[in-house]
C-alpha cells in the first residue's frame, strides 16, 4: 500500500503532468491512446491470464475483455479531436463558441469484475481530452493495476499523466481533499459510491457513479422461446452473473412463464464447474469465498421465506468459490431477493398478465441501470420500454457494452455516463466564449 507521502507526491505529480499534457496537441495525446489499444492487443493472451489468475473469470470472457478495451481506446483516439472540436453557438444579439476543455487531475476508482474494460471506460477519454489520472483498483487485481499502467506508460502517456496508486479510502478522502483535484470516477458499490459522493460534494468536486443494478427483462412475447431464453442466459452468465447490468429480474407474460422457467431450469442446471483458465469450463467460481458466501446466504433466505428454488443456489464442494447457476420463482417484497442485487449465477424470474403488471414490476426497484425488453412486435417493445425507469433500454437484447453507446443509470444505479460521445463530456470544462 501507498504511504501518505506517495499519495501526496501522487497528487503533486499528476497535477504538474495536466499542465503540460493539456497543452499537447489533441492529435497528439490521441495518437499515443490509439498506440495504447494496439498495445492491449499485442499483450492480449499475457492480459487475458492476469485476470483468470486475480478474479476468475473465464478465459474466453478474459480475452473478450480485452477487446472491448481496444475498441474504446481505439474510439476516442479515432473520434476524441471531432468531440472536443469548438462548437458555435448563435445567441442574441451575437455569438459565442463552445469550447471544449480539459479540467485537471481526476480520480479513478474502480472494481474488480472487469479490471482492465472498467479503466478504459474512464481513462482513454479524459486522457483524449487532456485531463490527467490518478488510478486506485480494487484491492484484489493489483496486477491487473500496475499492467494497465505499464500499457499506458509504453505508449506514451507520460508517466505522471497516468499513476497507479495501491491507495486506501482514507488516502482518497484526502485526494479528494487537495484542491489540484478536479473530480472522481468510481464504478462499484452503493456504499462506496456513496461516501466517494459525500468526501466529492464535502469538497465541491465533480463526481460520476457508476453502481448496482437490477436489471429487468421484459418478455411480453417470442416466436422463438429457445432463441429468447439463450439470449437471457449468456446475458445473466456472463462474468458468472457480476456484472452490474446483468438481467437480474426476468419479467415473463402469463402465457410463456411455466415454459420459460423450465427452460430457464434446464440451462442452468447444465453449467460445470471447472478450472477457469481452461476453455472448456462453463462456470467460474465467484471471486471471492466472501462473495460466494452472500449468495448463497440471500438464496437461502428467500427459500426460507417461501420462494420457490428450481435449481442451483448452494455451494459447490471442493477447491474455489464455486456456486451453482440458481433460479427463484416466488419472490416477495419481503425477501431481499426482491429489492437487492444478487451479484452472481442466479435469476429471479416473474409472472406478468399484462404490459402494465410488467412494466410495475420492471420499476419497482431502487435500481435504474439498464433493462432489455423483447417482443416481436418493435413498436409494442418500444412502446412499453417507453415505460421503464432506466438509463438504457435495449430492445431484443440484454445487457452488453460498445464503445460508442453512452452507458450509465438513474436513481441508486449512479450519476453520470460513460462511453460514446457523452463519456466524453463529463469531466469537461465546457468554456463559453461571448464573441
Amino acid at each position: 500500500m501507498a504511504t501518505d507521502a506517495e499519495i501526496t507526491d501522487a497528487v503533486g505529480r499528476a497535477h504538474e503532468a495536466y499542465l503540460s499534457w493539456r497543452e499537447t496537441p489533441i492529435k497528439e495525446r490521441a495518437r499515443r491512446v490509439k498506440r495504447a489499444a494496439e498495445i492491449f492487443g499485442e499483450r492480449a493472451e499475457e492480459l487475458s491470464a492476469i485476470i483468470t489468475r486475480e478474479m476468475g473469470k473465464r478465459i474466453d470472457e478474459s480475452r473478450g475483455e480485452l477487446q472491448i478495451v481496444q475498441e474504446i481506446f481505439t474510439y476516442y483516439a479515432e473520434n476524441g479531436p471531432a468531440l472536443v472540436a469548438d462548437e458555435a453557438l448563435a445567441i442574441q444579439g451575437g455569438n459565442a463558441v463552445v469550447q471544449k476543455r480539459p479540467i485537471g487531475a481526476l480520480i479513478g476508482i474502480m472494481p474488480w469484475n472487469y479490471p482492465y474494460y472498467q479503466v478504459a471506460r474512464f481513462a482513454a477519454p479524459n486522457l483524449v481530452l487532456g485531463n490527467t489520472i490518478i488510478l486506485k483498483h480494487a484491492r484484489n487485481c493489483p496486477e491487473s493495476a500496475a499492467a494497465i499502467e505499464s500499457v499506458l506508460h509504453d505508449a506514451g502517456i507520460p508517466a505522471d499523466a497516468y499513476i497507479n496508486v495501491y491507495a486506501s479510502a482514507e488516502q482518497v478522502a484526502s485526494m479528494l481533499a487537495d484542491p489540484r483535484i478536479q473530480g472522481v470516477s468510481l464504478t462499484g458499490s452503493e456504499r462506496a459510491g456513496s461516501a466517494v459522493a459525500m468526501e466529492a460534494g464535502r469538497n465541491l468536486k465533480k463526481v460520476v457513479l457508476e453502481l448496482g443494478g437490477s436489471d429487468p427483462l421484459v418478455l411480453l412475447d417470442s416466436s422463438d422461446l429457445d432463441k429468447t431464453v439463450g439470449i437471457a442466459i449468456d446475458a445473466r452468465m456472463g462474468n458468472n452473473g457480476q456484472a452490474c447490468n446483468a438481467p437480474k429480474r426476468m419479467i415473463v407474460m402469463d402465457e410463456m412463464y411455466d415454459e420459460f422457467v423450465a427452460k430457464m431450469t434446464e440451462r442452468m442446471s447444465a453449467f460445470e464447474p471447472g478450472d477457469p483458465a481452461d476453455p472448456s469450463t462453463t462456470l467460474a467460481p465467484l471471486s471471492s469465498q466472501a462473495a460466494a458466501d452472500e449468495l448463497v446466504e440471500q438464496i437461502t433466505d428467500a427459500v426460507a421465506k417461501g420462494a420457490t428454488l428450481h435449481t442451483g443456489g448452494t455451494h459447490i464442494e471442493g477447491p474455489g468459490a464455486y456456486v451453482s447457476p440458481a433460479v427463484l420463482t416466488g419472490v416477495t417484497k419481503d425477501m431481499h431477493a426482491y429489492y437487492g442485487e444478487l451479484f452472481g449465477p442466479a435469476v429471479v424470474i416473474y409472472r406478468a398478465t399484462s404490459e402494465e403488471e410488467a412494466i410495475e414490476l420492471a420499476n419497482d426497484t431502487v435500481y435504474g441501470l439498464g433493462s432489455g425488453v423483447f417482443s416481436d412486435d418493435l413498436e409494442r417493445a418500444r412502446r412499453v420500454g417507453e415505460h421503464i425507469e432506466a438509463g438504457m433500454v435495449y430492445i431484443n437484447a440484454a445487457g452488453g457494452s460498445q464503445a460508442d453507446l453512452p452507458f450509465g443509470g438513474i436513481k441508486r444505479s449512479g450519476v453520470g455516463r460513460e462511453l460514446g460521445p457523452l463519456g466524453m463530456e463529463e469531466f469537461m470544462n465546457k468554456k463559453i466564449v461571448r464573441l
